[in-house]
């Protein structure tokens, strides 16, 4: 995977903080993981990606971070069902900005979202993925990229 396509989706989480009107978002360096072990927190939003692209793009987050989030943006409801909106409309909006770079063919699904354990996400055991660490005030958060092309 080149440096321009993971540009894209590191531009589209600042893209995603930067409209709700927070600039205190930065993203740390990419990474490489072997995908037996795939990183995640305790809320998961996973877009299927189809095309050229093959994979999938996941944001994934503390509860506490997606809580706080939701009281930035003026939502004074954190019950699980707006959290899982909310993972569900970054990991749509990462996806849906890579879309308008990439082109129509760049085909993404609705997002699923999953609590709990990494081992409900199930990655292509020949494929590695790509980790962008994500820092939000004081919590941690990621995007991970797992495609082929």
């Amino acid at each position: 995977m080149s440096e321009q396509t993971i540009q894209v989706f590191i531009d589209g989480v600042v893209r995603y903080f930067h409209h709700t009107n927070d600039k205190e978002v930065r993203v740390g360096t990419p990474y490489l993981v072997e995908n037996n072990n795939p990183a995640a927190y305790d809320i998961t939003g996973i877009i299927g990606i189809s095309g050229p692209y093959r994979g999938c793009v996941y944001f994934t987050a503390p509860r506490i971070l997606l809580k706080h989030l939701l009281l930035s943006i003026g939502e004074s409801d954190t019950s699980n069902e707006h959290i899982f909106d909310l993972v569900g409309e970054v990991a749509n909006t990462i996806s849906g900005n890579a879309r308008s770079t990439f082109g129509h063919e760049f085909m993404i699904s609705v997002p699923v979202m999953i609590e709990g354990a990494p081992n409900h996400i199930h990655l292509p055991a020949q494929l590695r993925s790509y980790v962008i660490p994500v820092y939000w005030k004081s919590y941690h958060a990621a995007v991970v990229i797992c495609l082929e092309q």
